[in-house]
């Protein structure tokens, strides 16, 4: 037996679906007031804080408490330190060009458009990519080696992400930098530590629902799509489509892991080029 409170899982979708629609309608009323749609980016790790808070709310009496308190926590320290850190990033800018060249396409009313593709798009990828969140909310299995495990997969994820992030923000403040790669720290090991980062991070939250065969099949589709989506989706491949006429960036991809982390490339000198 899986240990899932399947009946109570199945009314905390349907609860976390209106409330990450709820948050990203909201979202939509500022980036429209605003004429900022960038804003869903900053959105983005509150509306899985809000899913995992309503569902550890919810989750009272059906599920184990250290495993709803853990897999809420981590998913709401995950979701504000990157909310907190697009913010710090997107003050000062305009909007995002990929925002931009989706909605000069909208067929009709871009308000409408950019309701239905950019802010319930959104709302259902952070209902569908948090069912781990939900069903490790509800079963009763007491913490165990498996999660611990997934605790750990979380973590060193959060430690990628966070440590890439604030590296990539002090190579940017830096004005000698301006114009050149970032191929420094984690960064000369892969070309996305934050993306990588990101991707750990959710299949550290899939290990935690995995209580049995019924949970672990039923929510796998949550980090496979949100690597999906930071590999061949919209991180790394718009990122890099964008780098690409970057002076040094094809040599910097040349010698560096599109993704997992790698011992840089080596020349025939025996040591790794570098950028500037």
């Amino acid at each position: 037996m899986s240990g899932t409170a399947w009946g109570a899982l199945g009314v905390n979708t349907a609860v976390a679906a209106a409330t990450a629609g709820a948050v990203l309608l909201a979202t939509s009323i500022i980036g429209v007031r605003r004429g900022l749609h960038r804003v869903v980016d900053i959105v983005w790790g509150l509306a899985f804080a809000a899913v995992a808070a309503v569902t550890w709310l919810l989750s009272a009496g059906h599920g184990d408490d250290g495993r709803r308190l853990l897999v809420a926590a981590a998913t709401s320290l995950w979701g504000l330190r990157l909310s907190v850190h697009i913010a710090r990033r997107s003050r000062g800018h305009g909007e995002d060009p990929r925002y931009t060249a989706l909605l000069d396409k909208a067929p009709g009313n871009r308000t409408r458009y950019a309701l239905r593709t950019v802010y319930l798009g959104q709302a259902a990828l952070v209902w569908l990519i948090s069912l781990p969140v939900q069903a490790a909310s509800y079963s009763s299995v007491p913490l165990d080696a498996l999660a611990y495990g997934g605790l750990a997969v979380w973590a060193t994820g959060l430690a990628f992400e966070a440590v890439g992030d604030h590296q990539l923000a002090r190579f940017k403040a830096d004005p000698a930098n301006r114009g050149r790669i970032m191929d420094r720290g984690l960064w000369a090991w892969t070309r996305h530590p934050n993306y990588f980062g990101d991707s750990l991070v959710w299949w550290g939250l899939y290990l935690l629902a995995c209580t049995a065969w019924q949970p672990a099949l039923a929510v796998l589709v949550s980090p496979v799509l949100m690597t999906l989506l930071l590999t061949v989706g919209s991180g790394k491949r718009l990122l890099e489509r964008h780098m690409a006429h970057r002076p040094g960036y094809a040599a910097y991809a040349a010698r560096t892991s599109g993704f997992l982390p790698l011992p840089p490339r080596r020349t025939s000198r025996g040591t790794p080029e570098r950028t500037g």
